[in-house]
This record gives structure tokens, C-alpha cells and sequence, in this order.
């Protein structure tokens, strides 16, 4: 059985920014909170991911009580970029009914909070989500980061995949995926890859992707204007094989162009049989 992994980042690129919608949630100022208490950690050398866990624990802390229960109950409500609920089924069907020796399976790598991700609607679809985590304390209030994915933290959960590092296999073993696997062996070689994301924490995912041969998609928010010469610049960085609203809708841009990557893949797969076979 041929496998292709579509692999998503998940905060802006799935669905709103998820932490910033937890903190809105419970009182905090986001404005307050990036702009100046994770900005002044930034300052003074701080690496983002674990700038922003650290100030989540300082907040809660000073009395906003963030807990393993508000942070699950809060993924269970999260809304979702259009089109996104409908195109996990929609596209494993979709091919898995073309290519029936082919399967296709997904997965998640952010560097947002996992207790919320893990628990949303979409969670289901995932093989694996690789999200940073806290440790908790007796009260189930954040403690200390438990795990961070930063940016080239991001590439090493593509080794999980590629390698089959997944599941059980994964726990408590962080450096199994250092163990050298001949590339014939490889559970999913990096030319069945396509990853979707929108961040500068996405940029080694991008580069490694689409250097071994693999399909790399760029998305931006239409509603933050902000956000485009962000996303524009991973066009002429020759980042990403191509740029698009995050639409996952059917007939979109995005949904379209995903299929086609997935089909050239499909043909690729399908051709390497009939030569290797005949």
C-alpha cells in the first residue's frame, strides 16, 4: 500500500489564531499580551514559542486560572476556516475511491496549543497532531511547557512521517527518529508530501518539502491585510510551489490546487509500479 501524508500547520491556516482566541476568551488583552509581554521576552533574545507558553503561565498565574479542562473545552468550539470540516472526508474519499492502493492520510504540525487542537471537530481526521504542550499542576493549571515545536522543530515531526514514527511508536522515545531508514523504506517518502501552512514557523517545512521533491502550499487570511506581504514574500523566496486564501471549500482555489498536487502524485505513484512491474 503507496501512502501520500497531506501535512497541515493548524493556527491561520486551519482556523483563526487559536491561542489568541483562547486568551480573548478568559479576559486577556492579546494586543497587551504579544505586543508588549511577549514582545519584551523577544527583546531580550526569547525564541517565540516558548516566549508566549511562559507568558500563558505568568497570566495564569496572576488569575486568569488557564487549565487543562478550559483549554480542551475551548477546542471543542472552534471555528474553522470555510470549507475546512467538509474537506478531510471530502478528499480522502475523493481519492481513496480513484486510487484504491493508494491511501491517504493526514497529519498536524503546530506550534499552537495541542490540549485545544487535539480537541477540536477536525482533530478526528489526523493521524498525528505534534503540537507544544504543558505539564500541569494538581490543580490542572499550565505549569511548564511539557513540549515546544518551533520552527525547525516543525521538519523533525516530518522525519516521524516519513520514517513511521507514529502512534505508540513515538511516545517516550524522542530519538527514534534519528535512527538512519533507507530511503526504499521510508513509510512515505517525501515526494508524497504536501504541506499546507502560513507562518515564518512554517519556512523550514516549505524549504525541506519541496527540496525532496514534495508539494508545499502557502495560505493567507483575506481578512488581515496584514498578513499578505508576509504570505507574498514566501512566492518570491521560491518558498512555496503556490499561494492561496485559506478557502478549503470545494471548487476554491485551494481545495483545486491541493487535488491537483495529490493527482500528479497518484499518477507519479501509479507509474513507478507499471515501470518497476513490467
Amino acid at each position: 500500500m503507496d501512502r501520500i501524508a497531506l501535512i497541515f500547520d493548524f493556527d491561520d491556516t486551519l482556523a483563526p489564531d487559536s491561542t489568541s482566541s483562547f486568551l480573548e476568551s478568559i479576559g486577556v488583552d492579546t494586543k497587551d499580551f504579544w505586543g508588549k509581554k511577549v514582545k519584551t521576552l523577544l527583546d531580550e533574545d526569547w525564541d517565540p514559542i516558548p516566549a508566549y507558553l511562559y507568558k500563558m503561565i505568568e497570566a495564569s498565574k496572576e488569575g486568569k486560572s488557564i487549565t487543562k479542562e478550559k483549554l480542551k473545552a475551548f477546542g471543542k468550539r472552534i471555528n474553522f476556516n470555510e470549507g475546512v470540516k467538509r474537506f478531510f472526508p471530502y478528499i480522502k474519499s475523493t481519492f481513496e475511491k480513484k486510487y484504491p492502493d493508494i491511501s491517504i492520510e493526514y497529519y498536524m504540525i503546530s506550534s499552537g496549543v495541542g490540549e485545544i487542537i487535539r480537541h477540536t471537530e477536525i482533530a478526528k481526521h489526523f493521524t498525528q497532531i505534534w503540537a507544544s504542550d504543558f505539564e500541569y499542576d494538581h490543580k490542572g493549571e499550565i505549569l511548564f511547557p511539557k513540549k515546544i515545536v518551533s520552527f525547525t522543530d516543525k521538519t523533525r515531526y516530518i522525519f516521524h512521517v516519513s520514517k513511521g514514527i507514529i502512534g505508540e511508536k513515538s511516545m517516550a522515545n524522542p530519538f527514534e527518529v534519528n535512527k538512519k531508514v533507507a530511503e526504499e523504506k521510508l513509510r512515505i517518502p517525501f515526494a508524497n508530501m504536501i504541506f499546507t501552512g502560513d507562518g515564518y514557523t512554517d519556512i523550514p517545512c516549505f524549504s525541506m518539502i519541496k527540496r525532496n521533491g514534495g508539494i508545499a502550499f502557502g495560505v493567507y487570511d483575506r481578512e488581515h491585510h496584514d498578513k499578505f506581504g508576509r504570505a507574498w514574500g514566501f512566492i518570491e523566496e521560491g518558498r512555496v510551489t503556490n499561494l492561496h486564501s485559506a478557502n478549503y471549500k470545494k471548487g476554491s482555489d485551494l481545495c483545486n490546487s491541493i487535488e491537483m498536487g495529490l493527482e500528479s502524485i497518484c499518477r507519479k505513484i501509479e507509474l513507478r509500479k507499471a515501470i518497476y512491474q513490467g
